[in-house]
Order: structure tokens, then C-alpha cells, then sequence
């Protein structure tokens, strides 16, 4: 799977705490391999999101994301649930 990085998705990742950029790495690499792995609890998302798809980091922090093709995906976003508003 490749992963491009939105503009915006790189400014956000830049301000999480650097714990969650930790766990953020390992779960980047499981997605790498399988989008769609259980452990991500990956999920489409609805309303004005409904083009995007989301995975979480930990509890409260999300990568939001979209299918560019099958194999290429673009990081939108990242953050806690305030990057649904």
C-alpha cells in the first residue's frame, strides 16, 4: 500500500503529542499491510466525510483518509475527534 501525505495531514502530525506519533508509526505500518486489520477498527465515515475513511491511532486520536486507487491512499488528517467538525 503506498500512503501519500495531504499537506494539512503533515501540519497535524507535526503538533501530536510524540507518544501518540509513536503508536501512530506502528499503526501506519499495519496499515500498510492490511487497511482494513482489526486492530485499526478502520471505518467509512459519513455525512460531508462520506468520500473518507478513518483508522484509529489510540482512543481519542484518528488518521482520516481516502482510497486514491486500490493500492494508494492520501492521509487527509489526524488529531482527536475535533478533525470531524
Amino acid at each position: 500500500m503506498k500512503i501519500l501525505y495531504s499537506l494539512k495531514f503533515g501540519k497535524e502530525y507535526k503538533k501530536l503529542p510524540d507518544n501518540i506519533k509513536d503508536i501512530a508509526e506502528q499503526k501506519e505500518a499495519i496499515f500498510q499491510n492490511n487497511p482494513f486489520n482489526l486492530k485499526l477498527k478502520t471505518h467509512k465515515l459519513k455525512g460531508k466525510f462520506r468520500n473518507y475513511y478513518s483508522f484509529s491511532i489510540t482512543y481519542s486520536y484518528r488518521i482520516v483518509f481516502r482510497f486514491l486507487t486500490k493500492n494508494k491512499v492520501l492521509f487527509v488528517d489526524c488529531g482527536d475527534h475535533s478533525i470531524y467538525r
